[in-house]
């Protein structure tokens, strides 16, 4: 190993231990503050800031926790149709937890401060924006004493990463109960294999796999920009095609994998290499796609200790779907997601092969917790009414900023160490704080209206 390597692992092992025990000491702040709702008895008020898809989802799930009262009373987002076709469907489903009126119906770009403010000291806001806007609405829930549900990745850069490490630690300190979507961690096929890897039932862990491949989906290509709509505006609508805005199709789609993989090892990589490109970047109808994703990804990952994780990702039509993942051990192999995200059941094998003659285990889960979306809200919420210790921000970060290693390193075709991104300057979109709907775009088009992609070996330093 080189002695950059070295330095690299030591900080990063430096790192995680004050963060581990600046948790551990909030952690027991915690338990002596007293709880901002008793346990199963007043009513929690939920804001919504971001209503696409996701945010109506989690809302959903929200407004399903038993027991105690839930009531959704605010809603922002930077496209009207957005709020309203998530509001209908809420309204649908909940007609009695559903109160959001004109006057807490919010647009724009600080309709986030708009809609926290209709809450109280104790409520929750949900964070479901494109990521890149995640540290900006987590510091006002701070400074408003609310608790916290945000949608994955929460970062997408370096700097990022340290300024929701910051605020992770200032959620701490109030005492501010904070979930994040990795919905895997609430998986209780994945949470029993987490247990059983960690009491040596397949042996060492000596190889990680994960596989996301399939045909485009989101907004993982975007053709030139129309006419009816700003430069701004269409980045955020297309979220899934701008690096600044989401990571890109890898921060966002692969994330997951990433995530439960690393803790099913028991440590995050500290170091990754990979490869990648821009195959078939033409539509149907024949114009080029102007995104700055790569339709392909190989990366490995490597842990301190030589252990190996390949992530494969791939977006294209007509190819074979594969969207699974695998813990391998010295005595045997764990299915960890039979498909999608954490798709059970997970199971573990005598030797290396998924031979049913050589099933030892197979999960099987309790009625009522089938739906891990769900879980991470029942979750989230028990801690709240009964104050428990419950903060995710930090190891949300460490998982986005274990994506951007990877993609890091199949856009720039160089050997990415952890602290090397951790420590990087290149943020992607500076100042997001201060956006406003009249301000230029974070990234700009050429004359022909294409955007900076990653070039593998020629810019070596930053993505773009």
């Amino acid at each position: 190993m080189s002695e950059r390597t070295n330095r690299s692992t030591t900080s990063r092992r430096e790192f995680l231990a004050r963060s581990a025990g600046v948790a551990a000491a909030t952690a027991l702040a915690g338990l002596a503050a007293p709880p901002v709702h008793a346990a199963g008895s007043d009513e929690i008020r939920v804001a919504l800031i971001g209503c696409g898809g996701r945010g109506t989802g989690a809302a959903a799930n929200a407004l399903s926790v038993k027991p105690g009262p839930i009531k959704l009373v605010a809603m922002a987002d930077v496209f009207p149709n957005r709020l309203q076709s998530s509001l209908d469907g809420l309204k649908s489903q909940f007609p009695n937890l559903v109160d959001v009126p004109e006057d807490r119906r919010f647009i724009g770009f600080d309709a986030y401060r708009k809609a926290m403010d209709c809450l109280k000291a104790g409520d929750i806001a949900i964070f479901a924006t494109p990521p890149a806007f995640r540290w900006v609405h987590f510091g006002y829930a701070i400074e408003k004493g609310l608790h916290v549900f945000m949608e994955k990745p929460v970062t997408v850069d370096g700097p990022t990463t340290r300024r929701l490490f910051q605020l992770a630690d200032e959620a701490d300190k109030k005492n501010l109960k904070v979930g994040v979507g990795l919905m895997s961690r609430h998986s209780r096929a994945l949470q029993e294999l987490a247990d059983r890897i960690r009491d040596g039932q397949i042996g060492d862990v000596v190889l990680l796999r994960g596989y996301r491949m399939h045909g485009p989906v989101g907004f993982f290509s975007s053709l030139p920009k129309p006419p009816d709509i700003s430069e701004l505006m269409f980045q955020v609508q297309r979220f899934h095609s701008f690096l600044w805005a989401s990571g890109g199709c890898y921060s966002d789609f692969y994330i997951h994998i990433i995530d439960h993989c690393g803790w099913m090892k028991g440590a995050w990589p500290v170091k990754a290499q990979g490869i990648g490109g821009r195959h078939y970047r033409r539509s149907p109808d024949g114009p080029e796609y102007v995104d700055q994703n790569f339709d392909s990804y190989s990366v490995e990952y490597q842990f301190a200790d030589g252990t190996t994780f390949i992530m494969d990702g791939r977006c294209m039509t007509g190819c074979t779907d594969r969207y699974s993942s695998y813990a391998q051990g010295t005595k045997g192999l764990a299915i960890i997601s039979a498909h999608g995200d954490c798709g059970a059941p997970s199971r573990i094998y005598k030797g290396p092969a998924p031979e049913r003659s050589k099933l030892l285990w197979e999960s099987k889960i309790k009625p009522g917790e089938e739906n891990p979306y769900q879980n991470e809200w029942n979750d989230l919420v028990d801690a709240i009414r009964n104050n428990k210790p419950y903060n995710e921000a930090k190891r949300g970060a460490e998982a986005s900023l274990v994506t951007s290693l990877g993609r890091m390193a199949a856009h720039t075709g160089q050997l990415v160490a952890y602290d090397e991104i951790l420590q990087s300057d290149h943020e992607f979109a500076p100042g997001l704080d201060k956006l406003t709907a009249d301000s230029p775009a974070p990234l700009l088009p050429d004359a022909k209206g294409k955007y900076p992609i990653p070039q593998p070996g020629i810019t070596r330093k930053r993505e773009y």
